[in-house]
């Protein structure tokens, strides 16, 4: 999942949900260098990703529209749950997801943390810019697989990202409430 799934299994704390997007950002086992706290989400965040890519029914959607997005399926897979997830948040949160972002930044402070300042800059763009916000619509979904293909370092298809999406929408979103249902009862039953 992208950033929005990566806070949403962080269990409502946001200080877990920082070091979880942190994930990303660190490599092999430079997350050791770095305190408990965030050591704790550097391996939420791998636990997510292994979960997803392991995931039954995922496979079988990368298998689905492997054809459409070559080498980039996976990562098309991770933006439309987030896009789902967004659409649909008010299914498996209480809180509204305006609400519930602003209440997750208003509880982010970077300022003493270790955190190196990519990082930094990174979640302050996520703040500023509001970039989840955008999520839920068709637009957003748009926006959000032109700039992941934008960033990566090959050539890849995952400009129509939302094209495969709608064309694909129904078999998308069945598995996404199916991967919902087994990642809250994995992710939100134990603490991790």
């Amino acid at each position: 999942m992208n950033y929005l799934g990566h806070i949403y299994f962080s269990n409502n704390n946001p200080q877990l949900a920082v070091a979880n997007l942190f994930g990303d950002f660190v490599k092999g086992k430079k997350y050791l260098e770095y305190p408990e706290y965030i050591q704790e989400g550097v391996l939420l965040h791998r636990k997510i990703d292994h979960f997803i890519d392991h995931h039954f029914e995922v496979l079988h959607l990368i298998h689905t529209i492997r054809g459409e997005l070559p080498k980039v399926a996976p990562i098309a897979i991770d933006i439309y749950f987030d896009h789902l997830l967004a659409r649909n948040w008010d299914q498996y949160h209480p809180t509204k997801l305006p609400d519930f972002l602003a209440d997750f930044y208003s509880k982010i402070d970077l300022t003493n943390e270790p955190y190196p300042a990519d990082f930094k800059h990174f979640v302050n763009l996520l703040v500023e810019r509001n970039w989840i916000s955008y999520y839920p619509t068709e637009e957003g979904l748009f926006r959000m697989c032109q700039g992941v293909s934008n960033k990566l370092s090959f050539e890849n298809a995952l400009t129509n990202g939302h094209t495969v999406f709608q064309h694909f929408e129904n078999e998308i979103t069945s598995c996404f409430h199916e991967y919902m249902l087994d990642a809250n009862e994995y992710f939100m039953s134990k603490v991790i």
